[in-house]
């Protein structure tokens, strides 16, 4: 198979979607491999890394595009990248289709093959938002901690304190991979911290995992909402796959905190789950709502590349070989949790929570616009 990496364009994104290392494993395994060239230099990967490993280095964007039967990428097409996709091509990235209507509509035109990172599960897991679920949930108390300083237009306020002060407060909303991960990073720097979580079960293996180092909160709106009243920093880690997230803290909740109080959002990438969230940038990441600090960058993973591309294709390569290896419909319809990560094929949904998000905003048909993933791999 011949197979495309395109350097990312998305505002400081420098992850890149396939390291050296995989590069050489497909390689090995007969597989052509076109890198854009300089799309692993933010990762630490040189353009003579991917020659060595048996890569073709092609300048232009418009050939990897042009040429490649899958396109690996980390974030979403934006920009020239949504006039890019083709009918026939698979493109397997980060894709968050539910967030935006202008990708949707544009990989909907196009009637390619979008296969979603984020919704490909294994079991009750998602393999591949998972490693970059930890990376932000492991930045997520950094950024807060750093933008609560005084100088940022925070509150002021130390996550640790010092004796005789009062520490900081810290509410994590999802109890998930990046809730856990921002809940150990924020005990770990001293703060108090809280994990709300619907589901009890999950509540209990963090406790038992972490003792008391974490309280656990039921979730409901009258907690979230006692809660956030009280936080320095609150942490947003709620996902639905493959669905736009539940806006679980309102404005009015936020109206509550204390002035310089700091919001970081990880659930932005699937439209957040703060009513007042808006996506940022690594260049801009904060904006104020009266005296409350937003930090909603969605690509919290590309301030740390070198981390978050060698834990993405540790991740992934092993799809990636599959479907190299047998076609992308045999080894879908041979591993229902990677055919869980189809979002679109042929100019339909395949994903029912991306339908249910885009439903009235792209004006969508259920008899029309929607085709069950079983029915698609039987057809093709």
């Amino acid at each position: 198979m011949l197979i495309g990496v395109p350097k990312e364009i998305m505002n400081n994104e420098n992850r890149v979607a396939l390291t050296h290392g995989g590069v050489h494993e497909l390689v090995k395994a007969g597989h052509t491999l076109v890198v854009q060239a300089g799309a692993g230099v933010g990762s630490g990967i040189s353009d003579d890394d991917y020659r060595a490993a048996g890569a073709e280095l092609v300048d232009d964007a418009a050939q990897v595009w042009e040429r490649a039967e899958m396109i690996l990428k980390v974030k979403e097409p934006v920009g020239e990248e949504l006039t890019r996709m083709r009918e026939g091509q698979l493109i397997f990235a980060y894709l968050h289709l539910a967030a935006s209507a202008e990708c949707t509509k544009a990989v909907l035109d196009s009637k390619v093959t979008a296969l979603a990172y984020e919704t490909v599960t294994r079991g009750r897991t998602l393999p591949l938002l998972a490693p970059m679920s930890q990376v932000a949930g492991r930045l997520a108390p950094v950024a807060g901690a750093y933008h609560l300083t005084q100088s940022q237009g925070g509150s002021g306020v130390l996550m640790g304190g010092v004796p005789g002060t009062r520490r900081a407060n810290v509410v994590v909303i999802g109890g998930g991979v990046a809730g856990e991960a921002a809940g150990v990073i924020a005990a770990g720097m001293g703060a108090n911290v809280k994990v709300i979580d619907l589901n009890l079960e999950r509540l209990a293996e963090l406790e038992q995992v972490h003792g008391n180092r974490l309280d656990t909160i039921a979730s409901n709106a009258m907690n979230i909402a006692e809660a956030v009243a009280d936080a320095d920093l609150v942490i947003g880690s709620v996902l639905i796959p493959g669905a736009a997230a539940p806006k679980l803290v309102t404005a009015e909740m936020v109206e509550r905190m204390r002035p310089g109080s700091v919001l970081v959002d990880i659930a932005i990438d699937q439209g957040g789950c703060f009513e007042n969230s808006r996506p940022t940038t690594h260049q801009d990441p904060t904006y104020k709502v009266g005296d409350k600090i937003y930090y909603c960058v969605s690509n919290m993973p590309g301030g740390v590349p070198q981390t978050s591309t060698a834990a993405l294709t540790n991740a992934t390569l092993p799809y990636i070989q599959r479907i190299a290896a047998q076609g992308w419909t045999k080894a879908l319809a041979a591993d229902e949790g990677l055919a869980s990560g189809l979002n679109a094929h042929d100019g339909k949904i395949t994903h029912r929570g991306v339908f249910e998000a885009m439903l009235e905003e792209l004006q969508l048909e259920q008899n029309h616009d929607f085709r069950n993933v079983q029915d698609i791999l039987a057809s093709v």
